[in-house]
């Protein structure tokens, strides 16, 4: 069951409907209170959030709910300014959708953070993306079968990404997570890494495969190529 918090009763019905031609009931909260009622008392496949809520903003029911649970939190927002998308997926957002909307991507957003969820077992230490195998027991990386030297924080740059893959990564999550909480505002530390990481993993920089820029927010790593 997919719980949609949103206090525009159209949009919401118009959501019920589309999840149910995908067999999926839904439930909707029009507010922060009425939404963690009900997370209170039923079990969640998915949450679709809309930020603008009569009670407060969404961002602070991110937090909440990221401290109780883990379930995919799929915002779906008129709100399209850079700083808000950043702070979401900070707090802890899956992704991030701005109306007008394809209720057709939004459900194949909320299946990918679900396959996401539910593909990550908690040993896992061989992860594989295309052409590349990051083994983290034996701290090694091989493209195509021949071993590509890296340095620990290269390393630890790529397995960040390969644990987190096809998700948006903003500057500051990757920052805290790969240097620390005192490195969160070098993005330019991050650039020049990133830069010097794709020059050992791509097959052409100017064009990347593996991690993509997503502009003026952060990067994300593509696990499937073509």
């Amino acid at each position: 069951m997919i719980l949609i918090v949103e206090d525009d009763r159209s949009i919401a019905t118009l959501l019920v409907r589309s999840f149910e031609q995908e067999h999926r009931k839904a439930m909707i909260a029009d507010s922060k209170t009425s939404a963690l009622r009900l997370l209170q008392a039923y079990p969640f496949w998915a949450i679709i959030l809309d930020l603008g809520l009569p009670d407060g903003d969404g961002k602070g029911l991110i937090q909440t709910i990221r401290k109780k649970m883990n379930i995919p939190i799929i915002i779906l927002s008129a709100r399209h300014e850079e700083a808000e998308i950043v702070a979401c997926l900070d707090l802890g957002a899956d992704d991030y959708v701005t109306k007008p909307f394809s209720t057709k991507e939004l459900f194949a957003r909320i299946r990918s953070a679900r396959r996401r969820m539910n593909d990550a077992p908690l040993e896992q230490t061989l992860y594989t993306a295309g052409e590349l195998c990051l083994d983290l027991k034996t701290h090694t990386l091989t493209k195509k079968g021949d071993f590509i030297k890296l340095t620990p924080t290269e390393f630890s740059l790529l397995a960040f990404f390969m644990q987190h893959p096809n998700q948006v990564l903003t500057h500051k999550r990757i920052l805290k997570e790969v240097w620390g909480l005192g490195y969160q505002t070098q993005t330019q530390y991050l650039r020049t890494y990133i830069n010097t990481l794709r020059k050992k993993i791509e097959l052409d920089t100017t064009r990347p495969v593996y991690i993509q820029t997503e502009s003026s927010i952060g990067y994300r790593f593509s696990q499937f190529q073509e």
